[in-house]
């Protein structure tokens, strides 16, 4: 019976099939990203990295060139007191005696003034200069800062950075130095205080020298690194790349197989079960109208919606296959093929699996060949008799149907695909993801074979 509605109903479906299409595969714009992108990315990376290192390494030599030339300024002190001033150092310097002064001078500049040491002070504990290379601060008394009077009490060296503004030290050019005391006695056992002052430049030399020779060892092995690693950087960054294109490409065929499979439902529901309950419907109203009603005509609408019945049970195993771990490959496949006798489809079923039913993802592939195969025997061939044979190859499952329909040709394949039936080429692509095989043979005068192999290695990839 003709059915004014069809078209409304279809459009409203393929409208609503797009709608949602549209929606999933554009949830958010964004560009993939590319090999080029993340090589960029792990350079400027490496090269942050690289700066950091230099900073770091830069800060700690000089650090650490800071204070091995303060320990060796303390040392220079120490040996330059105890070594050469001491032994000529007597109590005559306390009273100003010239000739004690001048065996000091003597020995300060002729084996201590030289390199950064630019000035050498001697102190007696109330804060007076006995000595120094500056003639002009020689018997002048200062007070004594605190940590001059520690090494007094303590008797041991200190270094600081020089005041320049103390009134001790009007007389220095430099404009930044280090000061270290060091104890002292005279050759009779007074204690005195002896001072010597360092070119702060001298200090920060050691602490770039330092610099000079880790900087070449520590940089060269980071960007040595760094070059080992491109190599390896590029090769994930190939195979992520390589991946996110599987994934994209799967998910198409996933929204492309969806969309069929929405279409199909819509147009089996429009054309098989709504048109036979809308003409019971129609043919329950006449009989309505009727007096009396003839048996043989409720009987007729009887067996029409036990059909339709039987006809959603059908669909509703197509949506939802059954659980094949529980009720196993033959039965499944043998609900599949159970409605083709009533639409005059002979059907025959051989399987032969060595070792019982295969690992549950790999027949569930060989239900979804089979599967695909009905539906299109049922929709294009026109067939009156229907094989399948399934049996267990080296490599995998073999899954043969034959039927003896109308063929088809190459032309015919590709409008069914721009009219978006792409089942079997999407069902083709994913035994390709998986390692198997599909082949499709079809002639108008012997009908078609569907060859498949589902690959034990299924197993693994799911």
């Amino acid at each position: 019976m003709p059915c004014t509605a069809r078209r409304p109903v279809v459009d409203a479906a393929e409208s609503t099939v797009a709608e949602m299409t549209r929606r999933r595969r554009n949830p958010v714009a964004r560009e993939p990203v590319t090999v080029k992108a993340v090589m960029l990315r792990f350079a400027l990376t490496g090269f942050v990295a690289l700066v950091v290192v230099s900073l770091a390494t830069a800060w700690v030599s000089r650090n650490v060139g800071t204070e091995q030339a303060i320990d060796d300024a303390e040392r220079v002190a120490w040996v330059s007191a105890q070594g050469i001033v001491a032994p000529v150092l007597t109590d005559g310097v306390m009273e100003l005696d010239a000739e004690s002064l001048d065996a000091v001078d003597d020995a300060v500049r002729e084996f201590v003034l030289r390199g950064s040491l630019v000035r050498v002070k001697i102190w007696d504990s109330n804060g007076t200069i006995v000595y120094s290379d500056e003639p002009r601060l020689i018997g002048e008394q200062f007070e004594l800062p605190a940590d001059k009077r520690e090494v007094f009490a303590t008797g041991e060296s200190h270094a600081e950075i020089s005041d320049l503004d103390g009134p001790e030290n009007r007389f220095e050019v430099e404009t930044k130095l280090l000061e270290v005391y060091a104890p002292i006695e005279t050759v009779e056992g007074t204690p005195l205080l002896f001072e010597t002052y360092f070119r702060y430049s001298g200090v920060t030399d050691v602490g770039r020298r330092l610099w000079g020779q880790f900087a070449p060892v520590a940089l060269g092995a980071l960007l040595a690194l760094q070059l080992v690693q491109l190599p390896f950087a590029w090769r994930m960054a190939t195979q992520l790349r390589s991946g996110q294109k599987e994934r994209e490409l799967l998910l198409r065929r996933a929204l492309d197989a969806s969309d069929a499979e929405r279409r199909r439902i819509a147009s089996d529901l429009h054309d098989g079960v709504v048109q036979d309950l809308t003409g019971v419907s129609l043919g329950l109203a006449a009989l309505g109208r009727q007096s009396p009603i003839e048996s043989g005509q409720v009987d007729d609408a009887a067996a029409a919606i036990r059909n339709s019945v039987k006809s959603l049970r059908s669909l509703l195993v197509e949506i939802y296959p059954p659980n094949l771990a529980e009720e196993g490959l033959e039965s499944a496949i043998g609900d599949l093929l159970s409605g083709l006798p009533a639409r005059g489809i002979a059907t025959e079923l051989a399987i032969e699996l060595d070792g019982g039913d295969p690992h549950p993802t790999v027949g569930g592939l060989v239900y979804r060949v089979v599967q695909e195969a009905i539906r299109n025997i049922v929709s294009h061939a026109a067939a009156s008799a229907v094989r399948v044979d399934i049996t267990t190859g080296d490599e995998g499952v073999n899954v043969i149907i034959d039927d003896n329909g109308q063929g088809f040709t190459a032309d015919e394949v590709a409008d069914r695909s721009r009219d978006g039936h792409v089942g079997l080429r999407s069902l083709g692509g994913l035994l390709a993801d998986v390692g198997g095989s599909f082949d499709v043979l079809s002639d108008a005068s012997t009908g078609t074979r569907v060859a498949a192999t589902v690959p034990f290695s299924a197993e693994i990839a799911s």
